[in-house]
């Protein structure tokens, strides 16, 4: 079911030592990935020290840009869940100076919770 939900925008959770491998270029000496969670072809990953966003862009997906997100720098984030006709939820987190929020769209399930959950602890 892991990978059909990944297939669908389902969040799961993804394996923390391929993710290391993925970052390794990105990550920072004393730096650890704690929790990830994979979404289509994208990466939302929390680390020690800040939250890393990886959106793989275009056909081949082999242009990707890595956002590197302090978590003192969330201002707020928010969770908005599908209604009855909709599709999917949207999990929304502003950073400080920033007029627009970052958007990460999941599918209407209760994967978007455990994303959520995760960040509330770093941040909160």
């Amino acid at each position: 079911m892991g990978l059909f939900d990944g297939l669908i925008g389902n969040a799961t959770e993804a394996d923390i030592e391929k993710v290391e491998k993925t970052l390794e270029k990105i990550l920072f000496d004393g730096e650890q990935i704690e929790k990830a969670f994979q979404i289509l072809r994208d990466l939302i990953v929390f680390s020690n020290r800040r939250l890393i966003i990886i959106d793989k862009q275009g056909v081949t997906g082999k242009r990707i840009e890595y956002h590197s997100i302090p978590y003192r720098s969330i201002t707020h984030f928010s969770v908005q869940t599908a209604g009855t006709f909709d599709l999917e939820a949207e999990l929304l987190i502003w950073i400080a100076g920033t007029e627009n929020p970052i958007a990460k769209q999941f599918r209407k399930d209760d994967s978007i919770f455990d994303v959520q959950k995760t960040l509330a602890a770093y941040v909160l």
